[in-house]
C-alpha cells in the first residue's frame, strides 16, 4: 500500500512538473506598450475626418495593407470629424480598449501635447501622421513618432509648375501684359503648418524664379471644395479676367474653383479662356480634370506611400523595436519625423 501511495505521489508531481513548463513554454509578451509574439497586432486610426479626400485615400491603403496581411494587423477607424473633442475620445476609448498600437491624425496640432501625455501614460507607441505637430510634442515621448510630409515641397512645387507655364508662354499667363502674375489664393486652415507652408512658398518659388506677383484675395476654405467654390464665384465676380492663375492648398480646393470657372465659361478646353489652376494632392479626380486641360497641375502626396510607412513604423513600435529599424525609412534632422516625398503632377 505505501508503495502504491509512492507511486502516485510521484506521478503528480511529473504531472506538475509538466504543466508548469508548458506554462513557461507558451506565448511571449513583447516589451511594454509592444503585443505578444504572434498575435495579430490591433491598431486605433484616428483619423482628422472620413471625408477628406487624401485622408480617405490613406485609409483605404491602409485596409489593403489589411487585408494582404490579414494575421498580423487589424486597424479600426475612427472619425474625428473636424472637432478635436471628438477625437479625444476617441483615443480615450481606444486606450481603454487596450489596443498594441495608435496612429493619430490630428485634428488640431496644437492639441499634440495632451494627447501624448495621455498615450504615453498608457504606455502605448504612437505615430502621429500627415497634420505635423510641434517636434517638442512628439520628442517628449519616446515611443511617439511623426510621418509625414516635408511641408514646404508642396509649395515650391507649385510655384515651379506655374513657373514652367509662365516661361514657356508668359503671354498665355500674363493676359493684360503687365509683366506681373495676378493670382488668388484658396488657404486650407489659418495656422495649419501644411496649408501655412505651401501659401508661403508656392508665392516665394515664383519669386525666386523672377516672376513677379500680386494677390488680389486669398481665403481660407478649411480644405473643403463648396467653400471654395463660393470664394471663386465671388472672385470672378469682382475681379473677372484680372484674375490670371488659382492657387489651391489642396486639390479639393481646386475642383470648387473650376466648378465655380467652368460655370462662367473659363476653362472647358478654350486655351484663351483658360486660367491656371494648380492644387496638391494628384488625386484621381485631379488627374482626370488635368488630362482634360481644365487644370494646370497638382503635387503627387503619396497617399499608398505614407500607407506603407505608418504600418512599417507602427508595426516595429507595437514589437517594441525602434521604429526605422529593418526598413529603408530614416528620420530627419528632428530625429523623429520620416518624410514622404512630393512629386509634381502635370499633364
Amino acid at each position: 500500500m505505501k508503495k502504491v501511495k509512492k507511486l502516485l505521489t510521484m506521478a503528480m508531481a511529473t504531472i506538475m512538473l509538466t504543466a508548469s513548463l508548458v506554462g513557461c513554454g507558451g506565448k511571449e509578451t513583447g516589451d511594454k506598450g509592444g503585443t505578444s509574439s504572434g498575435d495579430k497586432v490591433k491598431v486605433g486610426v484616428c483619423l482628422y475626418k472620413f471625408d477628406d479626400t487624401y485622408i480617405s485615400t490613406v485609409r483605404q491603403n491602409l485596409e489593403k495593407i489589411q487585408s494582404e496581411n490579414p494575421d498580423k494587423v487589424e486597424f479600426t477607424f475612427y472619425d474625428g470629424k473636424g472637432d478635436q473633442a471628438t477625437q479625444n475620445d476617441s483615443i480615450d476609448t481606444l486606450l481603454q480598449k487596450d489596443v498594441d498600437l495608435l496612429l493619430v491624425n490630428l485634428v488640431d496640432t496644437g492639441a499634440a501635447p495632451t494627447v501624448i501625455d495621455k498615450i504615453k501614460a498608457a504606455e502605448k507607441p504612437v505615430v502621429l501622421f500627415n497634420r505635423e505637430p510641434a517636434t517638442d510634442a512628439i520628442k517628449a515621448y519616446d515611443k511617439a513618432i511623426f510621418v509625414g510630409t516635408n511641408a514646404q515641397e508642396a509649395g515650391v512645387m507649385q510655384g515651379k509648375i506655374l513657373t514652367s507655364l509662365w516661361e514657356k508662354d508668359s503671354k498665355a499667363v500674363d493676359k493684360n501684359g503687365d509683366g506681373v502674375l495676378q493670382y488668388v489664393m484658396l488657404k486650407g486652415e489659418p495656422d495649419n503648418p501644411e496649408a501655412v507652408a505651401r501659401t508661403q512658398f508656392s508665392v516665394s518659388t515664383l519669386n525666386d524664379n523672377g516672376i513677379k506677383t500680386e494677390e488680389l484675395a486669398l481665403q481660407v476654405c478649411n480644405w473643403q471644395n463648396d467653400l471654395a467654390q463660393s470664394a471663386t464665384e465671388a472672385w470672378l465676380s469682382r475681379f473677372g479676367d484680372k484674375i490670371e492663375a488659382v492657387i489651391a492648398n489642396n486639390d479639393g480646393m481646386a475642383q470648387g474653383a473650376i466648378a465655380a470657372l467652368q460655370a462662367q465659361g473659363y476653362n472647358n478646353g478654350d486655351a484663351a479662356k483658360t486660367i491656371p489652376v494648380v492644387g496638391v494632392d494628384a488625386t484621381s479626380a485631379a488627374q482626370d480634370l488635368i488630362a482634360k486641360g481644365f487644370m494646370l497641375g497638382s503635387v503627387l502626396q503619396d497617399a499608398e506611400g505614407m500607407a506603407k510607412a505608418l504600418y512599417a513604423t507602427g508595426m516595429n513600435l507595437a514589437g517594441g523595436k525602434g521604429a526605422v529599424e529593418g526598413t529603408s525609412y530614416k528620420f530627419d534632422d528632428t530625429g523623429v519625423a520620416v518624410r514622404i516625398p512630393y512629386q509634381e503632377y502635370t499633364k
